[in-house]
């Protein structure tokens, strides 16, 4: 019988596997990957809360890396069709420029990007710009998040409102389950709960952390990130309770009607 295989996402974090009858191949993850699929589904997130992403980081990256392979595939070809003798100046003015290129690419993913893998408006006209990084053999996410408020950039406003910056370590066993699979919830909940401008366009997220864990006369009941969240993302999870509670009591209202015309019938 063939062996199962399975990632397990506890092995990362030193805990022991629990016996199983069935003969498994247990692999430890590399936390890269974990990262990069943490990454990926940050813009199929965002996105889909009618987030603009913006793709210039992305798009000068490509340009660079494709322009130094266009010159590299373009020395080659007149190399082959013209020779060596015919070309070698031009060569070595490629080798040149190709070298710029290169060194202009590094330090743009090193100096410029530093890690963000996302960029984007929010609905509500506030910028967002999130960074990720990960230590060797360190299972742990660290997100830095930067918000800027929608018309700090426009010279005409006398007061311009700061940058807010939400930095979070949390650990991949959050949102990987036994097995390496994505779980999307608790990774959407996450940011949305420690981010207003999410909060705001997905109060739902924020209110089903909430839910998960009620009051029980003590504040230590309440998740740290409903703890440590400001009154934007407090007024994003009060708008979607209220509405739900106004949807309740209608649906009741309802069935009540429909109970009394029956009793006079």
């Amino acid at each position: 019988m063939a062996s199962q295989e399975r990632i397990t996402v506890h092995n990362l974090a030193g805990n022991p596997s629990p016996p199983s009858k069935t003969k498994q191949t247990r692999l430890t993850p590399n936390p890269t990957d974990l990262k990069n699929t943490s990454d990926d589904a940050i813009p199929n997130y965002l996105n889909s809360l009618k987030f603009r992403q913006d793709h210039r980081l992305t798009d000068t990256r490509l340009a660079l890396g494709y322009g130094a392979f266009a010159l590299a595939a373009a020395c080659f070809l007149w190399d082959r069709q013209l020779g060596f003798e015919g070309t070698k100046y031009w060569t070595a003015a490629a080798v040149a420029v190709y070298a710029l290129l290169n060194g202009v690419l590094t330090y743009w993913v090193t100096y410029v990007e530093r890690g963000v893998v996302y960029q984007g408006t929010a609905p509500d006209g506030s910028k967002v710009s999130i960074a990720t990084s990960t230590q060797k053999n360190v299972p742990v996410y660290n997100v830095k998040i930067t918000v800027t408020p929608a018309g700090s950039g426009s010279g005409s406003s006398s007061k311009q409102a700061p940058s807010q910056t939400i930095e979070l370590d949390r650990s991949f066993t959050g949102w990987f389950d036994v097995q390496g699979h994505f779980v999307a919830l608790p990774f959407q909940t996450m940011l949305a709960t420690a981010v207003p401008a999410i909060g705001k366009a997905d109060p739902k997220r924020v209110a089903a952390a909430a839910t998960a864990a009620p009051p029980s006369g003590a504040a230590g009941s309440y998740s740290s990130e409903l703890l440590e969240a400001d009154a934007a993302t407090l007024d994003a999870l009060l708008a979607s309770s209220s509405s739900e509670a106004t949807g309740a009591d209608a649906t009741a209202a309802a069935a009540a009607g429909k109970k009394t015309k029956r009793r006079k019938a």
